[in-house]
C-alpha cells in the first residue's frame, strides 16, 4: 500500500531521487528482440508482420484495412456510449482548433521574412491492444493529426475481429482516420515507419504502448519522427489539510487501474492526511474491479509529507508528473509556482479523467519526467515549417560585408564569395 514518507527523513530523500529517475526506461532487455523485429519488417514486409501477428496474437485477414465500417461500428455501440464519444470528440476537436498556426510573413528594408506552416502528409497513431482497449487514445491523438489538416491518419492496432471492436473503430470513424494496420507490437511501428507491400510509410508516429513498442519507437526515429517514449501512467496528488481524503484516493486509484507499473503519488502537508488518504485507498479498493492490478501499482507509489505549500509545489516541480491534481485551497496560485506538469487539474471539482476523456486537451503526455522539455500532443506536433527568405538586390549589398565577414571568420569562403558574385553582376 502507499508508503508516508516524511521531509528530513532518508527515506523521503530516498523516495524522492528514485521518482527522479523513473523515466529511464529498462530497454536493454528487449532492445535485442525490438532490433530482429525491425530488421524483419524491413526485409520481408507483410511476411514478416504477418509471422510476429501469429506468434504474438493472431493473423490478420488483410493488413491494411481502408473499408474498416467505422459509421456501422458507431451505430451498434449502445446509445450512451455513441453520444459520449461523439461528445468526446467534438469537444477534442474544438480545443485543438484554438492551436491551429497560420504561419507569418513581413517586409523590412527590401528583406521578406516568414514561416510556412503545413501539415505533414502522413501520420500513424498507435492504439494498444493489449490489457484493455483505448478508443479514446485514438480519438486524442488523430483528431489533433486531422485539425493540422494531415491528408492521411493511419491507426495502428490489432484487431479482435469481433463485436469489441466495435469501440475503436467508431472511435476511428469519428477522428476521420483513413486506414487501420491490424498489428501491434513492435512490428506495428516497424511497418509505419518503413512501409511494406500493405502498409504505407508515414512521416510521424504517436501514441502510447508497451515497452516493446516505446523501444521501437525509439529506435525508428530518424526514419520517422515520434512524438516521444511513453512510460507507465501517473498522476501525483497535492492535497493540503482542507482536502476530502475520499476524492484524493479516488484520483490515484485512477491511474493505478491502468498498469501495475503506474505511478500513485501524493504531497500532502500532514500524516495526518496521508493516513486519512491510505484508508480511503484500502476502502475503495475493496469494489474495484481492477483491484489487483491497482494494488501492484501502490507498490511504486509514496505519500511524500512536506511542511509547506511552497515545499509542496517545490517537490511537485522536481517530480515533473504527467498528471498533476491540486486538491489545495486557491490550486491556481499553486500552480504557479510549478513549472513542470504534462496537465494540471485545478480543485476537487475536476478528477483527472475528465481530461482522460472530454475535457478536449489531448491525453497524449509525456511521462517519467519529460515534461521538463515536453508538451501535451497537440496540432503543432503535425506540422512542419519552413523559412521564407527572399532579398532584393539593394537589401543584398547592404549586408553584404557583414555576412562576408563572418563566412571569412568561419572559413568559409565559398559562402562569401556566393554572395559577392550576385553583387559584381548587378554593379
Amino acid at each position: 500500500m502507499l508508503a508516508i514518507a516524511l521531509e528530513g527523513t532518508p527515506d523521503f530523500d530516498a523516495a524522492l531521487a528514485r521518482l527522479e529517475t523513473r523515466g529511464e526506461a529498462d530497454f536493454a532487455r528487449v532492445e535485442p528482440a525490438v532490433r530482429e523485429i525491425l530488421a524483419a519488417v524491413r526485409t520481408e514486409g507483410d511476411v514478416a508482420i504477418q509471422r510476429y501477428n501469429e506468434r504474438f496474437a493472431r493473423r490478420a485477414p488483410r493488413l491494411l484495412v481502408r473499408d474498416y465500417q467505422g459509421a456501422a461500428a458507431l451505430s451498434r455501440l449502445p446509445a450512451e456510449a455513441r453520444s459520449a464519444l461523439e461528445l468526446a470528440a467534438s469537444r477534442i476537436r474544438a480545443f485543438h482548433e484554438h492551436e491551429r498556426e497560420t504561419g507569418f510573413r513581413y517586409e523590412e528594408e527590401g528583406v521578406t521574412l516568414g514561416v510556412r506552416v503545413l501539415p505533414v502528409a502522413r501520420v500513424g497513431v498507435y492504439a494498444p491492444g493489449g490489457k484493455a482497449r483505448y478508443p479514446s487514445s485514438v480519438l486524442m491523438a488523430a483528431i489533433p493529426a486531422r485539425v493540422a489538416g494531415v491528408g492521411d491518419v493511419v491507426v495502428a492496432t490489432p484487431l479482435a475481429g469481433d463485436a469489441s471492436d466495435d469501440a475503436v473503430l467508431a472511435a476511428a470513424h469519428l477522428s476521420g482516420v483513413s486506414a487501420l494496420v491490424d498489428a501491434g507490437g513492435a512490428q506495428a511501428i516497424a511497418a509505419l515507419a518503413y512501409g511494406t507491400e500493405s502498409v504505407p510509410r508515414v512521416d510521424k508516429i504517436v501514441g502510447p504502448g508497451n515497452l516493446y513498442v516505446a523501444c521501437a519507437k525509439r529506435l525508428v526515429f530518424g526514419a520517422v519522427d515520434i512524438d516521444g517514449i511513453a512510460g507507465p501512467s501517473e498522476i501525483l496528488v497535492v492535497a493540503d489539510d482542507e482536502a476530502d481524503p475520499r476524492f484524493v484516493a479516488a484520483d490515484l486509484l485512477s491511474q493505478a487501474e491502468h498498469d501495475e507499473a503506474a505511478y500513485p503519488l501524493l504531497i500532502t502537508a500532514s500524516e495526518l492526511m496521508a493516513r486519512a488518504v491510505t484508508r480511503e485507498i484500502v476502502a475503495q479498493l475493496e469494489t474495484l474491479p481492477r483491484a489487483v492490478m491497482a494494488r501492484a501499482a501502490f507498490d511504486n507509489g509514496v505519500a511524500l509529507v512536506v511542511s509547506t505549500r511552497e515545499r509542496m509545489a517545490a517537490v511537485a516541480d522536481r517530480i515533473a508528473p504527467e498528471h498533476l491534481a491540486l486538491h489545495v485551497v486557491d490550486p491556481g496560485a499553486m500552480l504557479a509556482g510549478i513549472r513542470h506538469a504534462g496537465a494540471a487539474f485545478l480543485g476537487p471539482a475536476t478528477p483527472e479523467a475528465v481530461g482522460d476523456y472530454l475535457a478536449g486537451p489531448s491525453h497524449v503526455l509525456p511521462t517519467g519526467g519529460a515534461v521538463r522539455f515536453g508538451s501535451p500532443l497537440g496540432v503543432y506536433d503535425f506540422v512542419t515549417r519552413t523559412s521564407i527568405i527572399q532579398y532584393t538586390a539593394e537589401a543584398l549589398a547592404r549586408h553584404e560585408r557583414a555576412v562576408c565577414a563572418l563566412a571569412r571568420l568561419e572559413g568559409l569562403e565559398g559562402h562569401a564569395r556566393a554572395v559577392e558574385a550576385r553583387l559584381r553582376s548587378t554593379r
